[in-house]
């Protein structure tokens, strides 16, 4: 079982959420917060596998609550969800820690496969914010310096994870092991300075780290 927990200051859109996931038969909600400080709370007290967490609660934003649970319980996955697709919101979303990022209009069924995607350890973010998102970052400078740290190997990983593609997948494009290609992603996670492939990606885009490749998150 899936251990959801709901964070929504909104009584509607948790029972709406509540309602839906109810009817799942490998997920379970095992709470619901009002605000972030609450989110926090019972995160230390329920352990949930993962949180659907909204950006803008009272107490305690999604963006404070969300570095306070993955600066304590890293393996809590979190799942931003929320009207708000500007990189102002997003980009904040993403460096605090959250696997993905899904706006409130997403379909009932779309919404579980994402929960699913992510406990599966896949990062999701959705088409409106990415799309703003690469626009936004590529107009920023590069860094050269951060290019020549990695590797040519490593660069060929990254630009491979930057398409959306599983260890697996990427191990059969390059011709490598999956345990080759979890090395070299250690290595790129450690020389960036990021903590997932959601951040990596970003990083990638934001610093033309990928250039030449087709890049999507």
């Amino acid at each position: 079982m899936i251990r959801v927990l709901i964070a929504d200051d909104h009584h509607v859109v948790r029972r709406g959420l509540l309602f839906f996931l109810k009817t799942q038969k490998d997920i379970e909600v095992v709470g619901e917060a009002k605000n972030g400080q609450e989110a926090v709370e019972l995160v230390e007290a329920l352990q949930p596998d993962i949180v659907l967490m909204d950006l803008v609660m009272p107490e305690m934003d999604g963006i404070q609550a969300t570095k306070k649970i993955k600066s304590k319980w890293p393996n809590i996955a979190i799942l931003m969800l929320t009207s708000f697709s500007d990189k102002d919101h997003v980009l904040p979303a993403i460096e605090a820690g959250a696997a993905g990022y899904q706006l409130k209009d997403i379909e009932p069924d779309d919404l579980v496969n994402s929960i699913r995607q992510i406990i599966n350890g896949e990062n999701i973010i959705h088409p409106a914010a990415t799309s703003q998102l690469e626009e936004t970052l590529r107009e920023e400078e590069n860094l050269p310096h951060v290019k020549n740290a990695l590797t040519p190997r490593e660069r060929d990983v990254l630009a491979e994870l930057t398409k959306g593609k599983s260890n697996r997948e990427i191990a059969s494009s390059l011709f490598v092991t999956e345990k080759t290609v979890k090395t070299h992603i250690s290595n790129i996670f450690t020389k960036l300075e990021v903590q997932d492939r959601t951040q990596a990606a970003l990083y990638a885009v934001k610093h033309g780290l990928t250039e030449g490749s087709e890049q999507s998150i």
